[in-house]
């Protein structure tokens, strides 16, 4: 062995000591913080998506932060690809030593589903990169395309959230009738409480217009005579601002309830949504 290559594979052995004290004191801090620093596991996104259509997007260049799950090693690094393991030792000190000559290491290949990536092949080439402090990373990239946003900032836990959301827009195609709506609950159970929202809304459009009304036109019909409208008068009096944490749909299911349940108080009396959201906040202001 050179002297060369031996200052290489020493350099990559402090590198990949300094990687592991780094993901510990990541995990210390997540435990007393109650934070997951977890990869997201493809297999999970995928099933609860129901990801099924797939593109090939070819070599690009991508952004390292951008890269938040492994198709099958999502347990061996933290969120910042961290090693969680002295497994992955001999491997990633390969390929840090590698990275440093003259030819560096081959693109790796990802997923790309939202704005986020998963690794298929290459999780030790992306925690090496970002430990060396790169930016990106080439990589051959296949898309599996979803109307549901998935960003950096999505945790394990969002994953039900995602999953009520994906399944309210089979059921609806929202995304199609009225694109860019974002109909979003922290409360996925809920779904069913705007699915029954619409199919009123769709019996008595039907009354009204004397004729039968399709599930699509009274799906559109919904968002654009009954939901917009109170999330217009949300906007208007910044409810949402009273809420830290919760989404304008959350706030609509709420509402739609409190001007039920005015209804009811009033004998059956129609109550518009603006005077229903003016009671609810002076009750709140009352408390």
């Amino acid at each position: 062995m050179d002297s060369e290559s031996a200052v290489a594979i020493a350099e990559a052995a402090r590198n990949f000591n300094k990687a592991r004290m780094a993901a510990f004191w990541q995990e210390v801090w997540a435990f007393l913080r109650g934070k997951s620093i977890d990869l997201l596991s493809f297999e999970e996104v995928k099933h609860r998506l129901r990801l099924r259509d797939e593109r090939y997007l070819g070599l690009q260049e991508v952004e390292l932060d951008k890269i938040v799950g492994s198709v099958g090693r999502y347990r061996d690094f933290t969120r910042t690809f961290l090693p969680r393991t002295n497994a992955v030792r001999s491997r990633w000190q390969r390929l840090d030593a590698m990275a440093r000559g003259p030819q560096g290491f081959p693109p790796v290949e990802l997923y790309k589903v939202g704005d986020v990536y998963f690794v298929i092949d290459g999780n030790h080439r992306v925690s090496v990169a970002r430990q060396l402090g790169a930016k990106t990373i080439e990589a051959y990239v296949t898309e599996l395309p979803t109307p549901v946003p998935l960003d950096a900032n999505t945790q394990p836990d969002d994953l039900l959230i995602k999953e009520g959301y994906a399944d309210f827009l089979r059921q609806t195609r929202l995304d199609v009738l009225r694109p860019g709506s974002q109909v979003i609950l922290t409360e996925p159970d809920r779904y069913r409480q705007l699915i029954e929202h619409i199919s009123v809304h769709r019996y008595f459009l039907g009354l009204e217009k004397k004729r039968d009304i399709s599930w699509d036109e009274a799906v559109a019909s919904w968002y654009d005579n009954v939901y917009m409208p109170m999330v217009e008068l949300i906007r208007k009096y910044d409810v949402l601002s009273l809420f830290p944490g919760r989404t304008e749909a959350d706030l609509y299911a709420w509402l739609i309830k409190h001007q039920e349940a005015l209804r009811l108080h009033l004998g059956g009396e129609s109550v518009p949504p603006e005077e229903a959201v003016q009671d609810f906040l002076s009750k709140l202001e009352a408390k």
